[in-house]
């Protein structure tokens, strides 16, 4: 997978005709993904990546304000989701929703689809929402 392709896809799919904006929101999402993942799991999506985007997937060494990074697989639901992907993208709450599902539905097209399932079985139901309705369709018991 390509790194440009990658963002010109999510910069298409958003309507946005700014890169550094569609930038901002993949890594906000994959960061935020990498907090409520499980380690593995983080690890294992993050290998599939660009490395230009594997990187927004590894731990932080501290969160900024100088304090230790939070655990992955930190439990959190949509609403926290939204808020952690609006703070770091720069967008309300409603549009980090919009963006974190395109996102998501680029990512389905870019990454394995076991790697998809795994993913959809490690989100709690409301942050399942954003991902793209045939994978998670196709996923359900």
């Amino acid at each position: 997978m390509k790194y440009d392709e990658l963002i010109r896809c999510v910069q298409e799919q958003s309507h946005s005709t700014d890169r550094d904006d569609a930038e901002r929101s993949v890594r906000a999402v994959l960061r935020t993904l990498e907090e409520r993942l499980p380690e593995g799991l983080a690890g294992h999506l993050a290998a599939q990546l660009p490395h230009e985007l594997a990187e927004a997937m590894a731990p932080e060494e501290t969160d900024g304000e100088g304090q230790p990074p939070r655990d992955a697989g930190e439990r959190f639901g949509l609403t926290a989701f939204a808020g952690r992907v609006a703070w770091r993208a720069g967008l309300g709450e409603d549009a980090a929703l919009q963006r974190s599902a395109v996102v998501l539905n680029v990512l389905d097209a870019f990454v394995s689809p076991e790697e998809m399932t795994k993913l959809h079985g490690a989100l709690p139901a409301d942050i399942r929402e954003l991902l793209p309705t045939m994978r998670a369709a196709g996923t359900e018991s």
